[in-house]
């Protein structure tokens, strides 16, 4: 019988992962904010790698192969902001890649597509002495020097072209990090960055730099040539930072009273920075895209997240064919660094992926039991041995207006609850839309909620009718149901779409044909089972813990609904 090969994937950025491939297949892979339950984390991946194994029943003597990456250093082996697991461990190996690579090699293994050109763009990769294996062109031709500056130079934008076998660069844009001259915050990423632009707008209205998708919910509220400076420059297929923008910003929000107060203000500077990033992005993708045209195109990098200029590129007709990898920004480097492990040093078959995202450990009924016995003994729980009884319940309690926890096999991963770790409620009570946000999730009013709809409904409902499994498309509610379904489009007739068949995730795509069967609508209210600040829950423990807390109504964790 041949030894399964294991390979591990480890990123050390902030949102840090690991993941372990089985013979060239995801089979575990965990975001350490699940784990460690402080949003963003990154750096030390040992709890990451630990929780992987352990899921796997495995050691690190089994992996044959590790590769990290982290953004701006190599990690040493042994240490990096604490101990490491490798220590114990020597003869495993450990290879390093720099950042877009494994940006690029996380859509390698999961598009859908044999042959593609991939589209990394982000806040910042990897200093320019680190991108051995895809450096083009060299630091003169694009005018830069590493003699000249005394900081990093860093990749801003890479384009490449997979043809199914091998990767070949097709064009890679640095820039240096820097101070912009006359201001005295410093961009949080290379000095022309589009995504550090973002996180720079972020930082100066909610006073926090990785707030981008809320940027991107504040910005319909915003009007229109309120603010008509031009954030970019373009030039030879390249976009530059201007710095004109950046004094006439000189009030940023210290708290939340002050945004509140505030609140135009800073909805109209967010309005502003998205139409700029948008300009950008589609000037960048018209460019590369002439490269090496009429293929599809495979996005990735922190900035494929803004779900906003993911359907604009669509619609100006720009990409025909579009995968934009679920986990984009930082925490989908661990999964191309073992793809990355598996296809090229290995020299594995590369596996069509079938579209999965969720690939934490699942919890039994008997967990479940465990948990409630220990720690909430006196809830009203039934316990369904029915499935079909079980969707039916759920999907009634939904009907009748009830805010449902959902908590179903694997977690997801990547930022986006897609139906494992969800919080669902009726998508045609426009009241649910405050009512989530202040009594249940604890978050600022004004963010939307998405709409997860069956895919073969999704033209029935929205103008565009995308298919967007992963809920990073922006669509327009059509005008005969904008009046019924405001509780999941935002105040501009918008909604981030979810839209969900069978062939992964079934639990939830059952749940939407019984709540048609309910209701003549294959539709549900889609959030993350969250409250504001804190990660997507992981454990049964953490799950009712916030049903306990909240407004919530009712849990439905695996085979047991709960209700207060």
């Amino acid at each position: 019988m041949l030894k399964d090969i294991y390979v591990l994937g480890t990123g050390l950025s902030h949102d840090g992962s690991a993941v372990i491939l089985k013979n060239g297949e995801v089979a575990i892979a965990i975001e350490k904010e699940r784990l460690s339950r402080i949003k963003h984390d990154g750096g030390n991946d040992s709890l990451a790698i630990q929780y992987c194994l352990d899921a796997l029943g495995i050691t690190m003597s089994d992996i044959a192969l590790a590769v990290q990456c982290e953004n701006f250093v190599i990690p040493e082996r042994n240490r990096f902001q604490g101990e490491r697991i490798f220590k114990s461990y020597p003869k495993t190996p450990l290879h390093s890649i720099s950042h877009h690579l494994a940006h690029a090699y996380s859509t390698i293994g999961t598009s859908p597509f044999s042959a593609f050109n991939i589209l990394v763009i982000d806040g910042c990769g990897s200093p320019y002495q680190q991108c051995t294996e895809d450096l083009y062109p060299r630091l003169e031709d694009l005018g830069l020097s590493e003699n000249g500056l005394q900081g990093l130079i860093c990749e801003k934008d890479s384009f490449y072209h997979y043809d199914g076998e091998n990767l070949k660069v097709l064009f890679k844009d640095f820039s240096e990090m820097d101070i912009l001259k006359g201001n005295a915050v410093q961009m949080p990423t290379t000095k022309h960055s589009i995504g550090g632009f973002y996180a720079y707008i972020s930082q100066y209205c909610f006073g926090n730099m990785s707030d981008a998708g809320k940027l991107m919910g504040l910005a319909p509220f915003g009007n229109k040539n309120v603010y008509t400076q031009e954030a970019f420059s373009f030039d030879n297929g390249r976009v530059f930072l201007r710095e004109e923008w950046s004094p006439s910003l000189k009030n940023p929000a210290l708290d939340y009273p002050t945004f509140q107060k505030n609140f135009q203000y800073y909805a109209d500077i967010a309005f502003w920075a998205q139409k700029e990033v948008e300009k950008a992005i589609n000037y960048i993708v018209e460019n590369r895209t002439s490269l090496n045209g009429n293929q599809p195109l495979c996005y990735s990098g922190g900035v494929a997240l803004n779900a906003v200029a993911n359907a604009k590129m669509i619609q100006n007709g720009l990409v025909n064919q579009l995968y934009i990898e679920p986990a984009a920004a930082d925490n989908g480097l661990a999964l191309g660094c073992a793809y990355y492990g598996w296809l090229e040093l290995l020299k594995g078959k590369r596996k069509q992926h079938n579209g999965n995202t969720c690939f934490g450990i699942s919890y039994s009924d008997e967990d479940v039991a465990k948990t409630l016995k220990s720690s909430f003994p006196n809830l009203n729980v039934t316990h369904f041995k029915n499935r079909s009884q079980f969707l039916s319940s759920t999907a009634k309690l939904i009907d009748e207006g009830k805010t449902i926890g959902w908590f179903q096999g694997r977690s997801e991963f990547g930022p986006r609850a897609l139906g494992s770790r969800s919080i669902l409620a009726s998508p045609f009570d426009e009241r649910m839309q405050l009512h989530i946000n202040q009594n249940i999730k604890f978050r600022e009013d004004f963010r939307p909620f998405a709409p997860a709809v069956l895919a073969k409904d999704v033209h029935l409902y929205f103008k565009h009718g995308f298919e967007s499994p992963y809920m990073i498309l922006v669509d327009e509610v059509k005008e005969e149901w904008s009046n019924k379904l405001k509780a999941v489009s935002h105040i501009n007739g918008s909604a981030r779409v979810q839209t969900a068949e069978g062939s992964w995730n079934k639990p939830f795509y059952e749940l939407l044909l019984e709540l048609k069967n309910i209701s003549g609508h294959g539709m549900v209210l889609n959030t993350s089972f969250n409250k504001k600040g804190q990660p997507i829950v992981e454990t049964p423990q953490q799950a009712i813990e916030l049903f306990s807390e909240s407004a919530l109504d009712v849990l439905a964790i695996e085979n047991y609904i709960i209700q207060k």
